[in-house]
Order: C-alpha cells, then structure tokens, then sequence
C-alpha cells in the first residue's frame, strides 16, 4: 500500500510534513535513485534518501517531550533578529528532529510539545481535530459580561470568525485580573487579540494545557521533561 512520501518522512521522524514538503521541492529527497516531486507515493520497499544519504527502512522509535517556555525565547530554529530559540534548550537527537506541536510567540510562556513524530504532530495541530489549547491570561481593564458574551460567541479577526470556547475567572485582584481562556486552534496571537478587540490589555499570557496534557509545577521554566506512556497515547 502506498502512501505520500512526505507523510513517511515525517514518520520517520525527520521533521514536520511542511518541512518534508519543502525538502522535496528543493530537491532534496530521491526514490529509488530518482529526484522526487511533490505528489510521489512510495511504498515499504522504496528506497529513500535525503541530500544523497540513505534512509533507513524501519520505522522510527520516537519521543516525546513537554517543555516550559520562558518569555523572550523564540520558537522557530533560524530567526535572525533573536538569538534564543528553544530548540537550543532541548536534548539533543541522531537522525532525527525535534517538531514543535504549534507555536508561542516571543512574548507568551509556558507548555510547548515537541516530538520526533512529524504525523503525530501534523495530526494534533489540524484544525479538524479540535485538540484544546488552554491558556492563563492576566488583563488589565474591565472584564464586564457584554465582553464575556462577545468573546464567547465571536469576534471577526481578519475576516475571520474567532472566539474562545471557554472563559474563566481566575485569581486576581484591582486592575489586573486572571482568567483561563480556551480555544481550538492556534491562529498567530489569536489569544491576545481576541482580548485586545475588546479594548483590554494582555499583560501576561502562559499556555498551561495542550489536549490533555498539563503544564507539571515541577517542571520549571526552561526546563523540560519526557511524557509518560499515558500521555503520549492520550
């Protein structure tokens, strides 16, 4: 049975099946000794390779890991106006690549997922698997419940219909306030400006909740730890 090539090297754990895609319009992926194209197919018996290197055949043992992102690092791996980017932070690996299960912006703390599995990670940020991204938001100004009703039914960014699934209170106290906000996908800043379209200013912003996975207190930030079996088939 075949399958898309950029979904087996993803697989196999060499990066995102984004990045596979670019690989292989940029020449870099051979089948069978032939230069690929986006749209191959291949099959267990194809012989695969990557700048001219072989890959192996046998799937990949993957990992898994949790990390706690302290603000001002970035999360792509080559941004040339920051130097801290948090795939410096992370246990080195052989043949293989982390992927960061979505994105938080240079600001914004807390739970980034990363994992060798390109599929697994593809699967948990498409929009049409409604995996819960849960975040503590400290807001300076006046929470009222008309901005709570508009927050929850839908606010227009960009042309586009966004809200949060869940809003509510946390501790807090005077200006600043905390609330827990949930929402199903991950729109850059999508957080911060669903808040910042009802006048109101984010002056913290940390991810505590990724699917079912929490952010441990244990784990401090920049600092990261290995999944449990449990977790990992959650």
């Amino acid at each position: 049975m075949s399958e898309k090539l950029q979904k087996v090297l993803a697989a196999r754990g060499l990066g995102s099946r984004r990045e596979m895609e670019s690989w292989i319009a940029a020449g870099r992926v051979s089948v069978n000794g032939r230069t690929a194209t986006l749209g191959d197919r291949v099959e267990s018996g194809d012989q695969l390779a990557v700048d001219g290197r072989p890959l192996a055949r046998r799937r990949a043992t993957h990992r898994h890991i949790l990390y706690n992102k302290p603000a001002g690092q970035v999360c792509s791996r080559d941004d040339p106006e920051h130097s801290d980017s948090v795939f410096d932070h992370l246990p080195p690996l052989k043949g293989q690549r982390w992927v960061s299960v979505g994105r938080l912006d240079i600001a914004t703390t807390g739970l980034l997922l990363f994992t060798t599995d390109g599929e697994l990670a593809n699967g948990l940020m498409h929009p049409s698997r409604q995996v819960e991204r849960e975040y503590a938001c400290r807001i300076l100004g006046d929470v009222n419940e008309d901005v709570v009703i508009r927050l929850l039914t839908g606010v227009e960014l960009d042309g586009v219909t966004c809200r949060f699934t869940d809003l509510q209170p946390g501790r807090g106290g005077g200006a600043n306030n905390w609330y827990y906000v949930v929402l199903m996908q991950g729109r850059n800043r999508e957080v911060r400006r669903l808040w910042e379209s009802q006048g109101l200013q984010v002056s913290r912003l940390k991810r505590v909740r990724y699917g079912n996975v929490f952010i441990p207190s244990a784990t401090r930030a920049g600092r990261y730890k290995d999944l449990t079996k449990q977790e990992v088939r959650s």
